[in-house]
């Protein structure tokens, strides 16, 4: 069982389980048992744990990283040292790795490669702004929620590593996939080391495979110095030419002829975005007779080095005003993995080729040079354990070598061959299980070859469950845990519904499996608000009255300076409301007004659909810190003509609630893209919901291809069928007045009644 799970740190922080293992670090999830919440918790491993040169810039930078505010980065709660554990309290992202999702989808389309990739530089943008520089860009430390949303981690971790010796070196190697030709090389990084690391993911993303890779750490970070990778559109054809030549120029070997910033990285990105046949013309092709196409940087940018793709020298035009055909490489790829030699152009030139082999030794002596130091190791690892085993060759006696402390399976295969190891009885110990903890023959006692050696083992150490001792004795209660040979330490607590002097909780809690002579702490009932003071309002103080007032009460102190109204140095919200009881001893943390106005200015960019369609306008409407509202609305926006729109959102305060509405102007439909909080004081803002597919599809912003009507077949009129009409006999009594009788004639065609004439017109029937 994992040792450090069940602590509790800092009183606060309670470890429940191991979630990840890195290089430096591990990463247990644990609860904030103040602020109810899960958090991940990062525990340094020993070896650097007690490093005090690491320790220091740990320290000295942690508080640095702490400030980084961005909806792209994991949010860092809290940092603690101590003499036995180093850690940070970090937002807990229930998600996987970038790396993960990059291993199950193989190769990624250009649309999610850009969604991701544009996420990670507004993440590095925001960091490299407050002057840190992240220096392990993988995609290991990029997570990512079911959404698509990306969070970036482990900032600063990798600088603080950078020390001389062995620890350095591991840390390096560790990212090697990614890392820059200046960090490979040990020279000064800056913020473009990120951007050639994020060049790299994407080359990754984009063809499925690393731009350089090998079975040696040490020949990849060769590579990353001095050769060119294969195309991406070599790799997969699919790529559009202007995603390539961002890649490309974000992985230039030079500093000097990369993006500069992030943000020129992403305003490429959302250029190619709006139009993805676009060329940029950071590169040209020149098309050769008889080879294949090779890349060389366009002329009409003197001031950027040529790259490996073609010697300087023949770009010169001939006296026709023709380019001619380009010979070879400035620089023979090395037949590594990921490289195709029959891609690059060969000569005959023995002078070239002399060169192209000097070049080519590095990595050979390298790993010559790592062959040569495993067969020193071998040879005196041999020789040592031949002047353990044996002792004068003439009479056959050997030297008992001491095993204690070695695992008894290790200790028989390396001496086996010489002793039969007996397991002589295994007992509980502070020792792991399986370790030999006695032997029956004494080191450096000679003996012949075959004799027995009898070894006691370790079974480890004796665990107990603890046992439920609440709402028991004190005295009883720590009575039960000697019994069970655990020891214990009693902490006062007030509470509400326990007695005093019984105990409330134990920590570990009851039922936790834990070894023999564990430290078991009983939270004992002091009874009801004891040890509790009511929390005073000092809003409106100044911060030195406030502290002394709140000190006075028993309370530990924390400032943290924010943008107000109110004068410099007077407090303008405190972290526990007035009539709070608390225990003596908590911390209340005041915010200090530091004199200036939380009003500003932030730009705010929202990307549209790439589908798209119709006329719109998106209102921004602010909840302001006064309880005040308003509402501020952009121009016409015309889809798919915009692929984005940043508008300019002024305000006041620092924690202002706003929602962001889209309007089809065609449909008068209306829906939500998202809320976020803006903080005017620095420009930041934090994301709570979004949905911005959802909100086009929602208005009817997606255009819908629909069938035309059609009129039903009409067949031309035609007259009624002949139907023979039925003759009906009407039969009238005979009038004695009238010498003619009525005339029947027959209904006519299509008639229902027969027809009667009257002879006599004046004569009323």
């Amino acid at each position: 069982m994992d040792k450090n799970i069940g602590k509790k740190l800092d009183g606060r922080y309670e470890i429940t389980e191991l979630i990840g293992v890195g290089g430096m670090a591990e990463v247990y999830k644990g609860i904030d048992v103040i602020d109810n919440k899960t958090v991940a918790i990062k525990i340094l491993k020993k070896e650097y744990a007690e490093n005090e040169e690491f320790l220091r810039r740990f320290r000295n930078e942690s508080k640095a990283i702490a400030v980084l505010s961005h909806p792209n980065i994991v949010k860092i709660y809290d940092v603690g040292f101590s003499d036995k554990i180093q850690y940070i309290v970090m937002e807990y992202i229930d998600g996987i790795t970038l790396k993960e999702y990059i291993e199950d989808e193989k190769v990624l389309t250009w649309k999610d490669t850009v969604h991701f990739v544009i996420q990670i530089l507004r993440a590095l943008q925001h960091a490299h702004d407050k002057g840190i520089v992240h220096r392990d860009i993988k995609p290991q430390n990029i997570m990512m929620f079911n959404d698509g949303t990306i969070k970036v981690m482990d900032f600063g971790i990798a600088k603080f590593a950078r020390e001389e010796g062995k620890t350095a070196t591991d840390q390096a190697i560790g990212s090697v996939h990614y890392i820059s030709p200046e960090q490979a090389s040990g020279d000064v990084t800056d913020a473009k080391s990120d951007i050639y690391s994020v060049g790299a993911m994407m080359y990754e993303m984009l063809t499925g495979r690393k731009p350089f890779d090998s079975d040696n750490p040490v020949a990849i970070a060769v590579m990353h110095m001095h050769d060119t990778p294969e195309r991406p559109k070599s790799v997969n054809p699919n790529i559009p030419d202007g995603i390539e030549e961002i890649v490309l120029r974000a992985m230039e070997k030079a500093p000097e002829d990369r993006y500069q910033t992030a943000a020129e990285m992403i305003a490429d990105i959302e250029h190619f975005k709006a139009n993805p046949s676009i060329v940029f013309g950071y590169y040209q092709e020149a098309a050769d007779e008889e080879e294949e196409d090779v890349r060389y940087y366009d002329a009409a940018l003197p001031q950027q080095p040529e790259p490996a793709y073609v010697q300087a020298g023949q770009r010169q035009q001939n006296g026709g005003g023709q380019m001619p055909q380009p010979k070879q490489y400035a620089q023979q790829p090395q037949n590594y993995a990921g490289y195709n030699n029959e891609d690059y152009y060969d000569d005959d030139d023995d002078d070239d080729d002399e060169e192209e082999e000097r070049s080519s030794l590095v990595v050979p002596v390298l790993t010559a040079v790592v062959v040569v130091v495993i067969l020193v190791a071998v040879i005196f690892i041999a020789t040592l354990l031949s002047g353990l085993l044996k002792g004068d060759t003439n009479n056959n006696d050997y030297k008992m070598p001491d095993v204690v402390g070695m695992d008894f399976n290790d200790a028989v295969a390396m001496y086996g061959n010489n002793i039969q190891f007996q397991e002589d009885g295994s007992e509980y110990n502070e020792a792991d299980a399986g370790i030999i903890i006695e032997q029956d023959i004494a080191p450096q006692t000679e003996f012949k070859k075959g004799d027995i050696l009898k070894v006691k083992v370790s079974k480890g150490m004796e665990t107990v469950d603890v046992p439920d001792v609440s709402d028991m004795n004190q005295e009883l209660a720590k009575d039960m845990l000697t019994q069970k040979g655990l020891k214990c330490e009693v902490k006062n607590s007030s509470s509400t519904d326990v007695a005093k002097g019984y105990v409330i909780k134990t920590e570990p809690s009851a039922g936790t499996n834990v070894h023999k002579g564990t430290t078991v702490i009983l939270y004992v009932s002091m009874g009801v608000d004891a040890g509790q003071v009511s929390v005073d309002d000092w809003v409106g103080r100044t911060i030195d009255d406030a502290s002394t007032l709140a000190e006075y009460k028993g309370l530990k102190v924390e400032t943290k300076s924010v943008a107000s109204y109110e004068d410099e140095g007077k407090v303008v919200k405190q972290s526990i409301a007035k009539g709070e009881k608390v225990e003596i001893g908590t911390t209340i943390v005041f915010e200090v007004s530091n004199g200036q106005t939380p009003d500003g200015e932030i730009e705010f960019t929202i990307p549209f659909p790439s589908d798209a369609n119709g006329r719109f306008v998106i209102d921004f409407m602010l909840r302001n810190e006064d309880g005040t509202t308003t509402t501020d609305t952009t121009n016409i926006i015309l889809c798919p003509e915009m692929s984005s729109i940043t508008h300019k959102v002024e305000g006041a305060g620092e924690n202002v609630y706003v929602s962001v509405t889209l309007t089809n102007m065609t449909t008068n439909q209306r829906a939500q893209l998202g809320t976020y909080y803006f903080n005017f004081a620095d420009s930041s803002t934090r994301t709570e919901t979004e949905d911005i597919w959802g909100a086009f599809n929602s208005v009817g912003g997606f255009h819908v291809e629909t069938e035309p009507p059609t009129d039903p077949p009409t067949d031309p009129p035609t007259d009624p069928p002949y139907v023979e009409p039925e003759t009906t006999t009407v039969y009238i009594e005979p009038n004695p007045n009238i010498d003619d009788p009525p005339v029947v004639i027959e209904p006519p065609q299509g008639g229902d009644e027969p027809v009667i004439v009257d002879p006599d017109p004046e004569f009323t029937w």
